[in-house]
């Protein structure tokens, strides 16, 4: 395989010049990422030596980047940075005891966005339906969905699951609250469910048959189809374009380190959740952060999370029951008071916990059990309030610019939604 070496001054040329002779690759060039302890001028590795990853690869076309290079001159920080630049441009990054691989992403015949996240309950499936909406307005959209509850087939649904079906499903051994049953119920719009199995440190997939549903999806003859990730994992399919949504609870590290700055590098816009006024200082880093890992044309923006519900609330007690963390639960509580007339009595972030959840559940007395449809909102919750007598109201999340942001979300994502 035509190969580019990464080669660094802490060793002495000699013997990475002889190392490139000995290695299974036909090397074409090699890029110096730093380093001169061992360099003495004029070194000479027996092949061009390049200035620029970017420009090397354009020039030489490699087929796989080599790492030669090791400590000081890159650092686990510093290695996984140049891995995600070399991914993202399309190519294998290949080292002593290591292999990176590009996620597979299959072509796709019609215009597509993908919805991707840095992690598990950063808000995608919100970011998703909020688009779905938002586009379903003038055109005919889809919404292929994956997850780890996902059915064994593609499954479409175009009739919106109500309380009663969904509980009919968890009660038959299914997962009732896989995303793509969210995103049927709350966005209006035909929704593709599949499912997955693993997720690799770029976004790869061990197991899925969202090859399988994307077909289907074109099948429903829709003019864009939209792909939701599941957690970190990316949808195996190469989108034309790409929302890219990041925790502002996360640590920056994290968030735009590692393989992530992979997947921040895919992106034509990223979103900051959990952008709250009472923890500006929190994510304000993790969206600095970002701005300085993605292209400076690629709009970043703070977002917040409100829950709607889908069924009029006002004047009930309402107890509400979603994954946010405890910081943002009181401005849901407002919110659903100020918009939506409820009178909250509890806000409950446990749907994840099941055994903290039915702790909570034994104090809770309201009219309404409101609930994101995730984890344990079907089989424990719903099933709760219903052995109690109240209403099971399903919650949408809108997705709002922070107050802090000078900023029109549904232009931003209307313009990335510009497609060909």
């Amino acid at each position: 395989m035509r190969a580019l070496a990464i080669v660094d001054g802490e060793h002495y040329p000699s013997v990475v010049r002889d190392a490139l002779h000995d290695l299974p690759y036909e090397f074409v060039a090699a890029f110096l990422v730093g380093g001169q302890e061992k360099l003495r001028g004029g070194a000479d590795y027996g092949v061009p030596l390049v200035d620029g990853l970017d420009a090397a690869i354009g020039t030489y076309a490699p087929e796989v980047v080599v790492d030669l290079s090791d400590e000081p001159v890159l650092g686990p920080v510093e290695r996984f940075a140049l891995a995600s630049r070399v991914l993202a441009l399309g190519l294998p990054y290949v080292g002593a005891d290591f292999r990176l691989d590009v996620p597979e992403r299959l072509r796709f015949g019609l215009p597509s966005i993908a919805v991707v996240g840095t992690g598990k309950r950063m808000g995608k499936t919100a970011v998703t339906g909020h688009l779905a909406r938002l586009l379903a307005r003038d055109r005919r959209v889809v919404v292929v969905a994956m997850g780890r509850g996902g059915p064994p087939e593609p499954e479409v649904v175009t009739v919106a699951p109500t309380i009663d079906s969904l509980v009919a499903l968890s009660r038959s051994g299914r997962h009732a609250a896989s995303d793509y049953l969210e995103t049927a119920a709350l966005a209006g719009v035909p929704t593709v469910g599949c499912r997955r199995c693993g997720g690799g440190l770029a976004g790869g997939l061990a197991v899925s048959n969202v090859a399988e549903g994307a077909a289907v999806a074109a099948g429903l003859e829709p003019e864009l189809v939209v792909f939701d990730g599941s957690g970190a994992a990316l949808p195996p399919v190469a989108a034309d374009r790409t929302i890219v949504v990041v925790g502002g609870h996360q640590d920056p590290a994290v968030a735009t380190g590692y393989l992530n700055a992979y997947r921040l590098l895919l992106a034509d816009l990223v979103l900051v959740t959990m952008a709250e006024e009472d923890s500006r200082a929190s994510w304000q880093r993790v969206l600095a952060a970002v701005r300085t890992t993605v292209p400076e044309e690629v709009p970043v923006v703070g977002v917040l999370l409100r829950p709607r519900p889908a069924e009029d609330v006002s004047g009930a007690t309402v107890a509400y029951f979603c994954t946010a963390p405890a910081p943002a639960q009181a401005a849901l509580a407002e919110h659903l008071a100020v918009e939506h007339g409820a009178e909250v009595v509890h806000v409950s972030g446990s749907l994840a916990d099941r055994r903290a959840l039915r702790e909570e559940l034994a104090g809770i007395d309201a009219d309404v059990f409101l609930v994101e449809l995730k984890a344990a909102a079907v089989d424990v919750v719903a099933e709760a309030a219903l052995a109690r007598g109240a209403r099971v109201v399903l919650a949408a999340n809108d997705v709002l610019a922070a107050a802090a942001e000078d900023a029109d979300l549904d232009e931003m994502l209307l313009e990335v939604a510009k497609l060909p």
